[in-house]
């Protein structure tokens, strides 16, 4: 998809990933509460809005031992990871 975006006089074309667009387009069917706290959570990681999400001590944890995984090579199977969406109905 894509679009121009326009901040004061400026407009740039915009051009959104499928993936991301099938996201946005499954989050309007939402309600608006749960469509406000993913759009929080797009721009704190976009960076356009409020300071870094804090991890905590087993989150952080978490993101060392899949690293490590990573550089050890081991990786989900595609399977692996269509079960794991299957399993929260994305």
């Amino acid at each position: 998809m894509s679009g121009f975006r326009c901040l004061d006089d400026k407009c740039i074309l915009g051009v959104m990933t499928t993936l991301l667009d099938r996201a946005m387009e499954a989050a309007r069917s939402l309600p608006p509460e749960m469509q406000d706290e993913i759009a929080r959570l797009v721009l704190k990681i976009a960076g356009g809005e409020g300071s870094p999400i804090a991890l905590t001590a087993e989150e952080r944890a978490a993101i060392a031992a899949s690293r490590a995984a990573a550089s050890r090579g081991e990786f989900a199977t595609d399977s692996e990871v269509r079960a794991a969406w299957a399993k929260h109905n994305l």
